[in-house]
């Protein structure tokens, strides 16, 4: 695939040497147009090394080549990193004034911008309109990232990670050429993992969850544009870059996570293994097998139900539209009902909006690569079922996410 990647003259622009490597590693052809600003930071010495490709900013180089009309027309896919507040402005005005904004200008493929700016001026009302124009007009603008910017200051504007980047531009160019940021200025909050629940200090009561279908949730939920509060228990896997995380080990420390992550989020989705009971007491010492002494007892105490707080908290909220909240279910019928029968009973109970269901097993769902739900809604739609690898399966529920937010009433 032909890519131009476009890097606009911000300090962020050494990061995008990262991005460009992804793309090269891929296969992928790429031509880099800098900026004159971005040259301040990186040369074009780099771009070329990099690249395998010559590298100008100047309309006036290769003139018989016709590379302002030409780089456009064939590139199947540009990428403008960082994007900043002026090259946003540009392009939602139609400047083409270098090498760049005339080759965005020409461009017939998908164009995706990565921006990267101090707050303020992201924030910027100008800046909004000039995001919200392009969108309009199909292009795609990821939300940039939160966290410590250039100075002492901290905040949404710093550029996505690479791997973030790469990411959406590919699910640009997947047969997607009217490609949306569904959940763009969206904040989703996902708890993801296994609480564990100490019983002395070195052993505590689990559970066989691996994270991995919180992983994927939150890829699905960043590469739609949202910004991702990751509350993250015991996981065998990693979080994913481009989110903001927060560690929790007990569900009573996920509670009080997820209880302020929750607040200002348009949408949180409950899909940590949270232990439905905790011992009543915790061992300061190992407790100690010995042949004089009886078999220990070990009391169990309820743990706080979590998703119903959330929905109280929600429900006693002011201003705004409602959150929407996400439970998840994991479930095994028994003689007395089956696992739809039980979850339809635990979504009416909750008061969530959706539920997602898993038939769970010793060989199902926990620590496995894909997955087979059941989303059930509150408003009473009909069932959705979803299967495949967990990726395909978290595309689904957030692309369900989407609609409700789009298309459905205000939640009571």
């Amino acid at each position: 695939m032909r890519i131009v990647l476009g890097v606009g003259g911000g300090i962020a622009a050494y990061k995008v040497a990262s991005l460009l490597r992804l793309f090269t590693e891929a296969g992928h052809d790429v031509t880099v147009i800098p900026t004159e600003a971005s040259t301040r930071f990186i040369g074009t010495a780099t771009w070329e090394a990099l690249s395998g490709n010559p590298v100008s900013n100047s309309v006036f180089d290769d003139v018989p080549l016709v590379n302002h009309v030409r780089l456009g027309h064939e590139a199947d896919l540009v990428v403008v990193a960082p994007a900043t507040a002026d090259l946003l402005a540009k392009a939602a005005t139609g400047q083409a004034g270098d090498l760049l904004t005339n080759t965005l200008l020409m461009a017939h493929g998908p164009v995706l911008f990565a921006p990267a700016m101090h707050t303020e001026m992201w924030q910027h009302a100008a800046t909004r309109a000039n995001v919200e124009t392009l969108r309009a007009r199909g292009t795609a603008v990821l939300e940039p990232a939160s966290g410590r910017l250039t100075g002492a200051d901290s905040g949404p504007g710093r550029l996505p990670e690479p791997q973030v980047i790469f990411d959406a531009a590919m699910a640009l160019v997947q047969g997607q050429s009217d490609y949306q940021m569904p959940l763009a200025g969206r904040t989703v909050t996902i708890t993801a993992g296994g609480t564990r629940e100490p019983l002395d200090p070195v052993r505590f009561l689990g559970n066989r969850s691996s994270g991995k279908q919180g992983v994927a949730l939150a890829v699905a939920a960043r590469n739609a544009g949202a910004t991702v509060r990751f509350v993250a228990a015991h996981m065998e896997v990693p979080p994913p870059a481009g989110v903001e995380v927060v560690r929790v080990e007990t569900a009573l420390q996920l509670r009080e996570a997820a209880l302020e992550a929750a607040n200002g989020s348009d949408v949180v989705i409950m899909s940590a293994a949270v232990a439905d009971f905790r011992p009543a007491e915790i061992s300061d010492t190992k407790i100690k097998k010995r042949d004089d002494t009886a078999d220990p007892v070990i009391t169990l105490v309820r743990n706080p139900d979590i998703l119903q707080e959330l929905v109280e908290q929600r429900n006693g909220g002011a201003g705004g539209a409602p959150q929407l909240i996400v439970g998840f279910a994991a479930e095994t019928g028994d003689s007395q009902g089956g696992v739809l029968a039980y979850a339809e009973a635990k979504l009416q109970r909750k008061g969530c909006d959706l539920l997602v269901v898993n038939h769970v097993g010793t060989d199902k769902v926990f620590g496995q690569d894909s997955n087979s739900v059941v989303i059930l809604s509150r408003s009473g739609a009909e069932p959705q079922e979803a299967s495949g690898t967990k990726t395909e399966v978290s595309d689904a529920i957030i692309s369900r996410i989407s609609f409700e937010l789009n298309h459905v009433s205000p939640r009571a």
